[in-house]
């Protein structure tokens, strides 16, 4: 079989991506909520919010609380002592988000908002 004979064989692809300082706003809702969560690990563990390929509009929100990771292409938001890291791969998809907590029984929780989307689906969970 040969490189280029069709028989799918693919190589990977590249992407660079724009590396962006990164400014998000926290609501005062959601910085309570942010140190519910996180509670005692404050020290410890950071969260991270990330854009993950995927949903109907072409990325997902991603929001974990892990440990303090050793990498250094992290940009890193202090909000009350919560560390919020967000990668440099996703500094210019994710500069300038709004970050609020709903507290309801339908659709409550951590809700983003971005400026940055130029199209989100209906959950509000998948923007391009």
């Amino acid at each position: 079989m040969g490189l280029i004979d069709s028989a799918g064989f693919s190589l990977p692809i590249a992407t660079v991506s724009e590396v962006v300082n990164v400014g998000i706003d926290v609501s005062d809702a959601a910085k309570t909520a942010l140190l519910a969560a996180i509670g005692s690990d404050i020290e410890s563990h950071v969260v991270i919010i990330s854009a993950k390929a995927g949903g109907c509009s072409g990325y997902l929100y991603d929001m974990v609380i892990v440990e303090r990771p050793e990498d250094s292409e992290f940009q890193s938001i202090n909000v009350e002592g919560v560390s919020i890291l967000i990668h440099n791969k996703d500094s210019a998809l994710l500069n300038g988000l709004r970050l609020d907590f709903k507290d309801n029984l339908m659709g409550g929780g951590f809700h983003m908002e971005n400026p940055n989307a130029n199209r989100a689906c209906g959950c509000g969970q998948s923007f391009g």
